[in-house]
């Protein structure tokens, strides 16, 4: 198999977009043709003759789609957690159990790289052509995201606080103002060597890391950086009942609407989870316009519903975040990565809330994972099929049992076959999955080295956790050891 194609022919189905409208359409049997790592043509099949010894892929029996864009995930980190995280949480925090997590546990950085390695690889093979890597930075990062030929957006991480806890029901910050500045400085180095990078598919995001962890000044200081570098900016905001409770708190207004007081809402804003808003059923505070804020600041908001709903949270709810005009875009914020899944868990977690069908079907939960995601990003050249479009492409296997019978493919791609079925992925038209499986990473070596370093990380739990437990009573099993 050719490495870049210049055309991918016979293609029976492919999701393109409508001429210039922002919306996805089905095509049948096309020919999509590519050059200088962009979509220059896509015809009816056999319109064009195949030359011979043309570089071609063989579309038959495939379903394209434009690649996907994951704008919110952890993927140094969260591969380490897979069999601790997926149960757990605090009763006493509203069932989340980000504090108390990220208090005991934290991975080292001889893991992490090994853990980017996986959830890279998750992502390829699940469709995702663009991502955003969101991690206090270590040494290979940046080269690690290059290898893999996807596109990357490095949001190197900075906070004032970090969390802490003195009993089930009481989260402390413990402020280190100094750290934070130098945090920045470090990130602000890692922002410049990403948008230099000569991959040419690393760029970069200003990314204070939560908005209850940094000072109001630190977080002029990050707004003024994306300003004035036009970069994107975000930070984890409204996630928990914790940090809402805490914010109110401190400045007698939600978290949305500090943000908004402070300036930080704008175009180029990526608002992470923003679940609990003030009219949400766990929150009901006495106003009701966090989200007439966002809309009306053009924000976009990266929905990531699988972490929230292990904790019994949802969104309230997505139909009605996009009929106020708010962008919405997807991320998997935690391990799995597979985009996917996000799609159908959107789909049926804003139907829960909504009661109603219509909050979200397949179409809008597909244009969330691409167009929603590109235009978060600011980005006119990625999400969809059509001339001139980046060759980010996914070809997905029709025969596969799981989307057969293939009367509306989309759909049998979202709820039933989902990553199973996904063959090749293309960057940039380059070929970086092939048959399934990445084609510049290697996830069989990286798989042990994650392994080792998670069981570091449990055994060093007692030095960590404020009451000084081990994993398996902070996280136990799911079934007993006999």
């Amino acid at each position: 198999m050719t490495s870049r194609p210049t055309s991918i022919r016979n293609v029976p189905w492919a999701v393109v977009r409508d001429g210039a409208a922002s919306r996805h359409v089905y095509r049948r049997d096309i020919d999509l043709f590519l050059k200088d790592g962009r979509i220059a043509e896509i015809t009816p099949a056999g319109v064009r003759p195949q030359e011979a010894g043309e570089p071609a892929l063989d579309g038959r029996g495939m379903l394209a789609l434009p690649g996907l864009v994951n704008i919110h995930s952890h993927p140094s980190t969260e591969p380490g957690y897979r069999g601790v995280r997926e149960d757990h949480g605090v009763p006493e925090q509203q069932m989340t159990g980000l504090m108390e997590r990220l208090q005991a546990f934290r991975l080292g950085d001889d893991g992490r790289q090994g853990a980017a390695t996986l959830a890279y690889s998750e992502m390829l093979r699940a469709g995702t052509t663009t991502a955003c890597d969101i991690t206090v930075p270590f040494e290979g990062w940046l080269e690690t995201m290059a290898q893999s030929g996807m596109r990357f957006y490095a949001a190197p991480t900075f906070a004032s606080a970090r969390w802490g806890m003195a009993s089930p029901q009481t989260v402390t910050w413990k402020w280190d103002e100094a750290s934070g500045l130098a945090q920045f400085e470090k990130a602000k180095r890692v922002m410049a060597d990403a948008e230099a990078h000569n991959s040419g598919r690393l760029d970069a995001m200003v990314f204070p890391a939560q908005i209850d962890t940094v000072t109001p000044e630190l977080f002029a200081a990050g707004r003024r950086h994306a300003d004035d570098n036009s970069l994107r900016f975000s930070t984890h905001i409204s996630q928990s009942v914790v940090e809402v409770r805490e914010m109110i708190r401190r400045h007698n207004m939600t978290p949305v609407q500090w943000a908004a007081a402070q300036g930080l809402l704008k175009a180029d804003t990526v608002l992470a989870h923003c679940i609990l808003l003030d009219e949400h059923p766990q929150i009901r505070w006495h106003t009701s316009k966090d989200l007439d804020l966002i809309a009306d600041s053009g924000a976009s908001v990266a929905h990531c519903p699988q972490p929230f709903a292990r904790y019994g949270l949802a969104m309230d709810h997505i139909g009605r975040y996009r009929t106020r005009g708010v962008n919405v875009g997807l991320g998997t914020d935690c391990a799995p990565h597979n985009l996917i899944e996000e799609m159908r868990l959107a789909i049926v977690a804003g139907r829960l809330m909504s009661e109603d069908i219509r909050s979200l079907d397949t179409a809008g939960a597909f244009e969330a994972a691409t167009l929603g995601g590109a235009a978060a990003l600011g980005r006119d050249d990625i999400g969809a099929l059509a001339p001139g479009m980046a060759a980010d492409i996914v070809l997905v296997d029709l025969g596969h049992p799981l989307m057969q019978p293939a009367r509306d493919p989309l759909r049998s791609f979202v709820f039933h076959a989902a990553d199973r079925a996904v063959r090749t992925v293309l960057v940039d038209g380059e070929i970086v999955l092939a048959d399934g499986n990445p084609v510049h990473l290697d996830p069989a070596a990286a798989m042990e080295r994650v392994a080792e370093a998670q069981a570091r990380m449990l055994r060093d739990s007692v030095k960590h956790d404020y009451l000084g437990r081990d994993d398996e009573t902070i996280s136990p099993l799911s079934l007993e050891v006999r």
